[in-house]
């Protein structure tokens, strides 16, 4: 079965909130705020290893997040000199004989802004998070986009954009999810600014979802 490339997404500067959340849910390497990062996910899922392989052997990137789920593989692997992780990547789409525009453009699956969130609501998100907690009366934007890995890229952005605080990220599975918390102005300019960033995404179109 050939292996095809779903997600390709290089940060030059990971931001401080989506580097400890990374951090509080990976098992690998950890990476420091402002180091460039690689996001990669392809199919099948079990393919991962062989690309993990590649990019250690001809770089010295670190890898944090290596997951290998029910349908696709995600890697993630960062270092403090971009050049590095750049070419991680491009060793990374050597092996799998592709280009950056053989990946699949984010679908925004959807978009939410929950204005002024209840008391109730934000105490179950507080219990089931990985980032900071979001507190009663606070705006609550929620991004769900296909691939997953594109969430990672909404949660850097969003971030850069806004003084917001990343309640969650999930990056893989077949939808990547994305919780962020602040204020009304704040948060209208991060969903803004993430949204903006998958939309300047080039690549092929999504094929409809199927559950495998």
């Amino acid at each position: 079965m050939a292996t095809s490339l779903r997600t390709y997404v290089f940060l030059d500067s990971l931001q401080p909130q989506l580097a400890a959340h990374i951090c509080t849910t990976c098992r690998g390497y950890y990476p420091v705020p402002y180091v460039a990062s690689l996001f990669v996910e392809i199919a099948p899922g079990m393919a991962i290893h062989g690309l993990i392989d590649v990019a250690l052997k001809q770089t010295a990137v670190h890898p944090a997040t290596l997951v290998v789920e029910r349908a696709y593989g995600l890697l993630e692997v960062h270092h403090e000199d971009k050049g590095e992780v750049r070419s991680a990547g491009e060793a990374i789409l050597s092996h799998l004989g592709v280009t950056v525009e053989d990946r699949i453009k984010p679908k925004l699956v959807s978009n939410t802004i929950i204005r002024a969130i209840e008391p109730m609501h934000a105490m179950i998100l507080d219990r089931i998070r990985f980032g900071s907690m979001i507190e009663p009366g606070q705006s609550l934007f929620i991004l769900e986009t296909e691939p997953a890995a594109y969430a990672a890229l909404a949660a850097n952005e969003a971030e850069k954009a806004a003084d917001v605080k990343l309640i969650d990220v999930t990056p893989f599975g077949a939808f990547g999810r994305l919780y962020m918390a602040g204020s009304e102005s704040e948060i209208d300019s991060a969903a803004q600014a993430a949204v903006n960033a998958l939309k300047a995404v080039t690549g092929k179109e999504p094929a409809p979802f199927k559950d495998k």
